[in-house]
């Protein structure tokens, strides 16, 4: 048979003489049949699906062939194998990239596998002490694919308050009783401490810099900046939560917006945009020019967004206390409500009594009402289709009624975990609405946003990143196969640990985790993602 010639492509020297179709993309033979067919019936063949791969723009039903955790071939007609997934009407596609997943845990993954995720990544906030983390993620074994960058937040607090407590999120909220990290401006020897244990964290694996500047607003400007020049110099990007969310001057989004360009440019270091819609709120159109036009310039800047107007943090977050909490945000003291019994504070009073009493209480933040205001969805749209933009969840843990994280073992969840919708349901959901329903992409595009972007992101610090999001020969076999037309998040704002369905097959790291829409309890297939560790 003749070969499958995408667009632009090179001669491959089996087309000629092999005995089936193969596909050849960009000048690489994705498939090499006699070596397949040399396995001798070991591996797995994923069979007769929609093979979805934006790397190489292929979408035609075709089969793809895994062995030993690595796509072994791609094309048609590979014959058998020790295991054969019947895909006949289903997508097959590179496995959804999370590069904002705060969660980490079986209970986490296990929800996210169900989302389409195979990699799972906390790089906004991040983890610190970095080697003890991927020591015990090994220890206990994952259910996706992990990795974390190192977080400043933490280096903060160890610097600023002596504090060294690992970074969790109880830690987390209980470091904002003293506030000095928060709002002080550190001095140079506290700088010195924050750079050295960042540089400790990239030596030890670290993706890059995770910088929540929001819970921190008081840093200053010239410790961001030696805090970019790290990244730069150690060829990682930083991933940061803007330092300010609001809709007016003084300390606008705009302003926050402004600095972040302004670093990219006076260090040259990569500045990723987390969670874009949540850190612009309703200016979210102003911002995105300003950042548009900072990328046309060439400066290295990236995004992404998550496809909800309601975000979620901790309630002792910093913003929540602002005096001008209203006025400055637009929203009222209702607009936060706690996750673990839906409770909706009245005034500041109020607030701020419980974020002494329960600091790390997770809470929803209610920005934008894309249910009832066209305005709103509009300005969704604006970041969640941004060019070039990534699809991140900003998954948050799974807790239970009694406000404790929940890393237990038990599937489904407890009746009482809960977290946000996003935790269970963000990539679905784009899939299901942006792509299906409201057709604002194509399906190619779609899967690009929640597979290939998100790897290309991280593709030139992290060596590891540069087999993941593609279907192609020796690219890792982390593969979601979904049923198009069924597939849908279930989790809403009142029943939360709901997983999404449609996913009917899920393959990481080439261990099949999900077969045939049944989950595999037993199966720990996530394997690290990490930096090259630096000895010494």
């Amino acid at each position: 048979m003749s070969a499958i010639c995408l667009p632009n492509d090179l001669p491959c020297e089996h087309a000629a003489s092999a005995s089936v179709e193969v596909v050849v993309a960009r000048g690489i033979c994705l498939d090499a049949i006699s070596r397949w067919r040399s396995d001798d019936m070991s591996g797995l063949v994923i069979s007769g699906g929609r093979v979805v791969d934006p790397a190489s723009g292929m979408d035609a039903v075709g089969d793809v062939a895994v062995v030993d955790g690595k796509i072994a071939a791609v094309g048609t007609g590979l014959g058998g194998a020790e295991r054969v997934i019947d895909a006949t009407g289903l997508v097959v596609a590179p496995g959804f990239i999370d590069l904002h997943a705060h969660g980490q845990s079986i209970p986490a993954d296990r929800m996210q596998a169900f989302d389409g995720v195979t990699t799972t990544l906390d790089l906004e906030a991040g983890v610190l002490p970095v080697g003890s983390w991927y020591e015990r993620q090994a220890r206990k074994g994952r259910v996706l694919n992990y990795g974390a960058a190192t977080n400043w937040a933490f280096a903060r607090i160890g610097a600023m308050t002596g504090s060294n407590a690992e970074s969790s999120l109880e830690a987390f909220g209980n470091a904002m009783r003293d506030r000095r990290w928060m709002d002080n401006v550190a001095t140079d020897a506290e700088v010195a401490g924050i750079l050295e244990r960042l540089s400790r964290g990239l030596n030890e694996g670290g993706i890059g810099i995770g910088i929540l500047n929001a819970y921190a607003p008081g840093a200053g400007v010239q410790e961001l900046t030696a805090v970019c020049q790290l990244a730069a110099a150690k060829n990682v990007p930083t991933f940061t939560h803007v330092a300010f969310m609001s809709r007016i001057d003084p300390e606008s989004a705009v302003e926050a917006y402004i600095r972040l360009i302004g670093y990219a440019g006076a260090t040259g270091a990569h500045m990723h945009i987390c969670h874009f819609n949540s850190s612009s709120k309703t200016d979210v159109e102003r911002c995105r020019v300003l950042i548009a036009k900072a990328q046309a310039q060439g400066l290295p800047i990236t995004v992404e967004a998550y496809p909800y107007g309601t975000g979620s943090t901790v309630l002792a977050a910093a913003f929540f206390s602002d005096p001008e909490f209203v006025e400055r945000n637009g929203t009222g003291y209702d607009s936060v409500q706690r996750v673990t019994d839906g409770y909706r504070f009245h005034d500041r009073e109020e607030l701020l009594k419980a974020q002494a009493e329960e600091p790390s209480s997770l809470v929803l933040w209610h920005i934008l009402d894309t249910e009832h205001n066209a305005h709103h969805r509009d300005l969704l749209d604006m970041s969640v289709l941004y060019p070039g933009g990534a699809i991140a969840s900003d998954a948050m843990p799974w807790t239970t009624s009694d406000g404790k994280t929940y890393t237990g073992d038990a599937w489904p969840l407890p009746d009482d975990a809960t977290s946000h919708p996003r935790s269970a349901g963000c990539f679905t959901k784009f899939i299901r609405e942006w792509v299906r329903e409201r057709k604002t992409v194509s399906l190619l595009e779609g899967v690009r946003k929640c597979a290939l972007i998100p790897a290309e992101i991280l593709s030139q610090s992290t060596p590891a990143m540069r087999a993941k999001g593609r279907l192609a020969k020796d690219a890792d076999a982390d593969i979601v196969v979904f049923d198009y037309e069924r597939l849908s998040d279930r989790a809403t704002f009142t029943a939360m640990n709901r997983p999404s369905e449609g996913v009917r097959h899920l393959v990481v790291s080439g261990q099949v985790l999900i077969g045939d829409g049944i989950l595999d309890v037993t199966a720990r297939p996530g394997k690290p993602v990490r930096r090259p560790v630096v000895e010494g």
